[in-house]
């Protein structure tokens, strides 16, 4: 090797959601999903410890966010459970999405008690116009000087409930990032960049087709698997799953500034990988409080509940048919959240209901007409497959049940859905249909008549719905086909 080659390790988590232990993850084999357990924080450690071994003083280790949400004990504690676990990874640097979920000033307590910089080279106070957090960090590994830039999730004060953003603006980061650039190629004289981003894998490759300068491009939000690099331009982008059950690593070679070489693995959390006893001490003391609650059995399942599709999920079919059968409503409507770690046949815990959805939302009702269900399901359809990325907002399709819709998603906005059938009668306009969905990020306000707050909420409705369907099947139904 010549001298003046440099090599650095370059490690991603990105998605983890606050999934302390060994979890069941999806994996495709075939024509058909198997599942097996992976993930884990104490596991995360041992790998990283593992690298650092080998290749002393040559590692980077960041996180992309959606850390801190995600399973009850997280949420319970507003990200606090966390932060012992978090700091003890060895961690240079992150950004957020989900982060924000517990409020800007819950969050800002969050981030302080962290050892590493939280990242954010695009959310603003609205009062003062100033950054809530640093938008790069500087570190000095193997020779090289690092520019670590962070972008946060730009959907934050969008489609996520207020409370989420009081008091914040949220810029995509489009016109913030070459500025950026420009002071840490000039001023800091730095050899590499590395941004780290929670806008998502579609948005990250566009911004970075129109923003030079990047280098390297740890991806978030969307939870690609990347089983290698995709370049944008110079750029090297990887994005590493979701739920901690992947790492991404990328090995480089660095020359006068500039990659030369670079090798790259998507890391399997297997579960044969012995846990860091250190850290494996304090995800036990995190989830102490809550496992015996969490560990009580609700009933049994005889479908693989999962949520690793597009336009329909056997878990988000269990929800839809737990509010049907709470309000006695003919139409059911919930997000198309990402995360929830699969459930396999089997016994179903308290702990694994919270993993479908840990806000443990109110469960709300309102009479929609049929030209209003269409709007909505076109207005989600264009946030979900825009061509522009810049508009895709996150998420699925939005889960429903009741109905059956024909798309082309390849149509323009508002032109997508052909026809929608309620049974086997076409959705009449002018008619109002009795409707049920969660009440955060539940169906805008701007559609229907009579909305209901009920007492019941998500987990309630859940836990008597298993009480009642022993084993519980919730298979696909068509709900969205694209023709």
């Amino acid at each position: 090797m010549m001298k003046s080659r440099k090599s650095l390790i370059v490690i991603q988590l990105n998605d983890s959601h606050a999934y302390f232990d060994l979890h069941q993850e999806i994996f495709w084999q075939g024509g058909k999903a198997v599942y097996r357990p992976a993930g884990g924080y104490a596991r995360i450690a041992a790998l990283i410890k593992q690298i650092r071994a080998v290749n002393p003083e040559r590692v980077l280790f960041c996180d992309c966010g959606d850390t801190i949400q995600g399973t009850y004990p997280a949420q319970s504690s507003h990200g606090q459970a966390m932060v012992p676990v978090l700091n003890s990874l060895g961690l240079d640097a992150m950004t957020a999405h989900w982060e924000f979920a517990y409020g800007p000033d819950a969050f800002k307590q969050r981030a302080a008690e962290l050892i590493y910089p939280m990242l954010a080279i695009n959310v603003y106070d609205q009062a003062t116009n100033e950054r809530i957090f640093p938008a790069y960090s500087l570190k000095e590994i193997g020779g090289l000087r690092i520019g670590i830039v962070g972008i946060a999730s730009n959907i934050v004060g969008k489609t996520m409930p207020p409370s989420f953003s009081e008091g914040l603006e949220f810029t995509l980061g489009r016109e913030d990032l070459p500025p950026i650039i420009n002071d840490l190629r000039i001023k800091e004289k730095v050899d590499l960049i590395v941004l780290i981003s929670h806008l998502g894998f579609p948005q990250d490759m566009k911004l970075l087709s129109e923003v030079r300068g990047v280098d390297v491009c740890l991806s978030g939000h969307t939870h690609n698997r990347l089983y290698k690099p995709a370049l944008q331009g110079k750029t090297l982008v990887i994005q590493s799953g979701c739920h901690g059950s992947f790492l991404g690593r990328l090995d480089l070679e660095i020359d006068g500034g500039r990659i030369v070489d670079y090798r790259h693995q998507l890391i399997e959390v297997e579960a044969k990988i012995n846990p860091d006893p250190e850290v494996d001490d304090l995800v036990r003391q995190a989830i102490a409080p809550y496992q015996e609650e969490l560990s009580t059995v609700v009933g049994e399942t005889a479908t693989a509940l999962n949520r690793g599709a597009t336009l329909e999920t056997t878990m988000d079919n269990f929800l839809l048919q737990a509010l049907l059968e709470s309000t006695g409503a003919q139409l059911a409507f919930s997000n198309g959240w990402r995360y929830g770690a699969p459930i396999i046949p089997g016994t179903v815990t308290l702990n694994d209901l919270y993993n479908i959805i840990p806000m443990n939302p109110q469960i709300s009702t309102v009479e929609l007409m049929g030209e209003e269900i269409v709007a909505m399901l076109e207005e989600n359809l264009e946030r979900t497959f825009a061509r522009d990325p810049y508009d895709q907002m996150g998420g699925y399709v939005k889960r429903s049940l009741g109905l059956n819709a024909y798309i082309k998603i390849e149509n323009p906005p508002g032109q997508r859905v052909q026809q929608v059938f309620v049974g086997d009668e076409p959705l009449q306009p002018g008619r109002y249909y009795p409707t049920t969905f969660v009440t955060e990020q539940g169906v805008a306000d701007k559609y229907g008549r009579n909305r209901q707050h009920h007492t019941e909420r998500s987990i309630e409705a859940l836990r008597a719905y298993l009480a009642g369907y022993r084993p519980l099947r919730a298979e696909l139904r068509s709900t969205f086909v694209a023709v």
